[in-house]
């Protein structure tokens, strides 16, 4: 192993025990990557939606294989000098052999944590029964322990996230995965900031709440003041860049100016952000 996996690993995990939220920015690919390390954040996780989105295919539908994801996961890591962690969704697969798999390979792309959702990716039944689900995260834990260094497991109840608004149920969840050895308890699209301060105080692990979502006006001191612990933004700079550059295109193409150049970083800027 190498060395600096280990350094990663313990500056990863040492993030998660401060006395204020982290926040963890997504990047989509290596020169995203680049950018927000530049911009000084001290760690980074990837975005399924925001590299579904790069490579013209819709989130959430299954069209990234498991190849890509951790393909796109390595060039990231390659592309800085930062702890990267990784969306692995499901698994990309129903059983905890599938979960343990993912985790291991997820380990030799050079990642030093991960999360794995409990979202089936089956409209008719999105969430998995409740004792598969564990099962599930029980062998990721497993697989992660077996590693010659602390990788920071992630377990995800996706309640919210597909529609099933159920806060009672996402707690049990997520108290089990907890008690089942997750290192970080997730769960996506919760409503409001009385609903995290519940989750926050019916675990004990580190929670994840997702940022960047339209309409919400939460601050880092009030998240901080409900107990979160780390603040990742999902594909919402993935989505803010197109934003821009949907904005910039229709100035041409609707008004024929180009002022939007006027925002535009400068091409030495750009240049130099990509080096070593």
């Amino acid at each position: 192993m190498d060395m600096s996996t280990l350094d990663k690993a313990l500056a990863f995990r040492a993030l998660h025990t401060g006395s204020v939220p982290f926040v963890l920015p997504n990047p989509w690919d290596a020169g995203s990557a680049k950018i927000l390390e530049s911009l000084g954040f001290e760690a980074l996780a990837t975005t399924s939606a925001g590299l579904a989105f790069s490579l013209g295919r819709r989130d959430g539908e299954g069209t990234l294989s498991r190849a890509e994801i951790l393909a796109n996961a390595r060039c990231i890591v390659e592309a800085t000098r930062l702890p990267v962690s990784a969306d692995l969704e499901n698994g990309f697969g129903d059983s905890p052999e599938e979960v343990s798999r993912t985790i291991m390979m997820a380990a030799e792309a050079g990642l030093v944590g991960g999360s794995i959702e409990d979202a089936t990716g089956n409209p008719s039944s999105p969430i998995y029964e409740f004792n598969h689900a564990v099962e599930r995260v029980m062998a990721g834990v497993e697989a992660a322990r077996s590693l010659a260094f602390p990788f920071t497991f992630v377990a995800r109840a996706e309640n919210f996230g597909c529609g099933v608004r159920d806060l009672d149920d996402t707690i049990r969840r997520l108290v089990a995965f907890e008690e089942a050895g997750a290192d970080v308890l997730f769960a996506p699209a919760l409503p409001d900031l009385d609903a995290i301060r519940v989750v926050c105080t019916a675990v004990n692990k580190p929670v994840n709440v997702v940022m960047g979502l339209a309409g919400s006006l939460l601050t880092m001191d009030e998240m901080a003041a409900a107990g979160v612990r780390r603040i990742s933004v999902g594909s919402s700079f993935a989505r803010a860049a197109l934003g821009e550059f949907i904005r910039a295109a229709q100035e041409v193409k609707n008004l024929g100016t180009f002022s939007y150049a006027n925002q535009a970083i400068s091409f030495p800027d750009a240049n130099k952000l990509m080096g070593a």
